[in-house]
Formats: structure tokens, C-alpha cells, sequence
């Protein structure tokens, strides 16, 4: 018998769709909780058509972000899906949406009138700006909300235009804190009975992130730059070129440690020269430093580099792709990679739970479902709809 999960007494149903309403519902689902996702009849979520390779057709980015998922199909547009809904929502703990506000509303399912008929629902919302303010009602995505936020500008080499990073950064960070909101929420709600609205804006997550940016500039009148692979006055932590064409990051900025670069370097001097002895002068001569390093670094393949490194307890490693995490040791034996099995796909390997509970640990469970795959399950079992009702309610396409 499975060990239960920690949030299995937690029902969610996600309105939302693409990417952070939904990697929300992923996050939470994946620990336990029966996240019910409502999808339109016919279409589904665009994510099951994203991604850039598509063997045999299929997306390889839906499994993961609907995994340990269900899916219903309704069509909120009509009154009797809107009416199901709140049926569904009756009966959960949570609801996920990530449409733009007002949208809700012009549903009948505001808030204030879902708590009408369960007073303890958690609604989180996950919009581009957040709830109030003027630029709420704006379409906003995870792209501009990382601009707005501050790590676009930031991101990338001086000379270029503001980089992104190649992932949906702004999107899954606002989805990330929204669900600890979401928990936050449950576990005020244990002490009052009552639900709320956890209202996550994708530019405020990525401003959650921009550490001491604001003060930096309101203070010091310093404006952060794009500065490529540094950090300005943090060295040396750099990538830094090897014998064999590799590529190894080593992080050495603590005086303590760029001692014991020193050391690995065969140049204990280093460690005493008035240039390099302080993290604040080796910020200040951080472009001579870089090139001792990648001098030395450069007369070593990258394994003999990293063995040198490890032993002297220098932080350091190569740049994974997909292919090293499938192969890294380490990867294997902390079981960071999941292998499931797709029902197209065969073998289907995704990222694992995070983070790790030593006693009541998240789990994948399935890969994303297939579209309205858990509407029998749903209408019939937790609604206690009969046939009539689900041939009714097919005919006029609300399922």
C-alpha cells in the first residue's frame, strides 16, 4: 500500500491554463493533493500543444506541468458549466485561476459568491499585475511581468539587449508563490474557519527576486547593469575555459575559499597579495583575477580541474545539460530524475518532487491525463450524476 501523501485531504480545482496557474496546481498535486483540472471541450489547455519537439504529435511539456492531475471538461462560457463548477468548487478546498481579473466575476463565480456556498475556499488568483492597482486589467505575460520585474534588465551581456533566461522564469516563479500562499492560506484557515484570496502578480514575484536592487538604487544611487557571466564585484565566479574545450563555473568569492583556490593553483601567494586578499579588492581587480584563473584553468582537462577543485573544497562544476543530468551519478542516487511510463510515449523521464520530506515526501504519480479523461470519475462519483444528466449535458457540448 502507498504511503499517503501529505496533502491528500486537499482537493483543487485549477481553472487555469498555459503555464503558472497551472505549475500552482503541479506543485500542490504534487504532494498529494487531488487537483482537479476543468479544461474546455474539444480544445484542452494550449499546453497540450506546446513545446518545441512533438514526437509522434504530443506534447512533451503537458505530462509534466498535468502530472498527478485529473481532467474534466466544461465550458464556462455557458451557464450549466458555470453551474458545474460551482458544484465542483462546493466540494474543494481550492480554487486556481489564472485568467485575466474580472473574468471571474463576469462568470458569476467572484469570490464572494463561491464563499456563499463554501466559506472556506481558498481562491488563488495568478494574473500578469495582480488584482488592483491600474495596470490589473492589462493582458500580462510571464515575458512582461520578468521586465517589469527587473531581471530582464539585468540579464545578459552589456553590449546587448536585456536577455531572457530559456525557461518561463516569471511565470513559474509566480506560480511558486502562490502556492505557498495557498498553504499559508490553509493553515490560516484551520485557525478561522475562513478562506481568502491569494492574489500572486507575476512582476511582484520576479521583484521578490531582485535581492538588493531597490535600496542599491534608492540609497546608493547605484543602478544595476547587465554584466554577462559575473556579478559585479563578486570574483572570481566565473565560467572559465579548460584544456579540452569544457566549461567549469568555479566559485571562489569567500576569502576563506580563494584560499584554497589558491592553494589548488599552486599560488598560495595570491592568498596574501594586498590585490586579492579581500573580497572587496578582488571585486575591484576582478578582470585580472578572472584571467589567472582561466590561465591556469586552461592547462587542465576538465575532469583533472574539477578532481583538483573537489579536494581542495572549491565549489565548482560543469555546465549540465539535459544529457549530463541523465547520466550524473548524483542525479541518479537523489532519484532527482522520475522515469514514468506514458501511454504513447513509453518511458517518459521529468523532473522529480521538490523539495525532499524525510517523512512525508511528494510523489509523481502519473503523467498529465488525457483530455476529459476523469469525467466519468468526477460527474458520476463526486457529483452523483446519473445517465441522463451526462447525456444531457454532452448533447448541449457543457462536457
Amino acid at each position: 500500500m502507498s504511503t499517503p501523501l501529505p496533502l491528500d485531504d486537499i482537493r483543487v480545482i485549477e481553472l487555469g491554463q498555459l503555464l503558472a496557474g497551472p505549475f500552482c496546481g503541479q506543485l500542490l498535486g504534487d504532494f498529494g493533493a487531488e487537483v482537479i483540472k476543468v479544461e474546455d471541450p474539444g480544445r484542452g489547455d494550449p499546453m497540450r500543444q506546446w513545446g518545441r519537439e512533438k514526437p509522434y504529435g504530443k506534447s512533451l511539456w503537458w505530462p509534466v506541468v498535468a502530472r498527478n492531475k485529473k481532467s474534466v471538461t466544461v465550458n464556462l462560457r455557458t451557464e450549466q458549466g458555470q453551474d458545474l463548477v460551482r458544484e465542483l468548487i462546493a466540494r474543494a478546498d481550492v480554487l486556481i485561476e489564472n485568467f485575466r481579473p474580472g473574468t471571474l466575476e463576469r462568470w458569476g463565480l467572484a469570490p464572494e459568491r463561491l464563499w456563499e456556498i463554501n466559506p472556506g475556499l481558498i481562491v488563488t488568483r495568478v494574473t500578469g499585475f495582480g488584482q488592483t492597482g491600474p495596470y490589473s486589467s492589462r493582458a500580462g505575460y510571464g515575458s512582461i511581468g520578468e521586465a517589469m520585474g527587473g531581471i530582464r534588465y539585468v540579464t545578459g551581456d552589456p553590449d546587448r539587449p536585456p536577455a531572457r533566461a530559456g525557461v518561463s522564469l516569471g511565470d513559474s516563479l509566480a506560480a511558486t508563490f502562490a502556492c505557498l500562499g495557498t498553504l499559508v492560506a490553509l493553515h490560516q484557515r484551520g485557525r478561522t474557519g475562513r478562506g481568502q484570496v491569494v492574489d500572486s502578480a507575476i512582476y511582484e514575484a520576479v521583484l521578490a527576486m531582485m535581492e538588493s536592487l531597490i535600496p542599491e538604487y534608492q540609497i546608493a544611487g547605484y543602478q544595476r547593469e547587465r554584466t554577462g557571466t559575473t556579478l559585479p564585484n563578486v570574483s572570481p565566479s566565473n565560467v572559465y575555459p579548460t584544456a579540452d574545450g569544457e566549461m567549469v563555473l568555479i566559485a571562489a568569492n569567500q576569502d576563506t575559499v580563494f584560499r584554497r583556490l589558491a592553494e589548488a593553483m599552486g599560488r598560495v601567494e595570491l592568498a596574501t597579495d594586498e590585490k586579492y586578499a579581500t573580497h572587496g579588492a578582488r571585486g575591484r581587480w576582478m578582470e585580472q583575477l578572472d584571467g589567472l584563473v582561466a590561465e591556469w584553468s586552461s592547462t587542465l582537462a576538465a575532469d583533472d580541474l574539477l578532481e583538483r577543485l573537489h579536494a581542495h573544497g572549491v565549489p565548482a562544476g560543469r555546465i549540465f545539460r539535459a544529457r549530463d543530468m541523465l547520466e550524473d551519478p548524483h542525479f541518479a542516487s537523489r532519484e532527482a530524475i522520475v522515469r514514468l511510463t506514458h501511454p504513447g510515449l513509453g518511458e517518459f523521464a521529468m523532473h522529480n518532487v521538490v523539495p525532499k520530506l524525510s517523512d512525508s515526501p511528494g510523489r509523481v504519480r502519473h503523467v498529465g491525463p488525457e483530455l476529459g479523461e476523469h469525467n466519468e470519475d468526477i460527474y458520476r462519483d463526486l457529483l452523483g450524476l446519473g445517465d441522463d444528466a451526462m447525456a444531457s449535458l454532452r448533447s448541449a457540448g457543457v462536457i
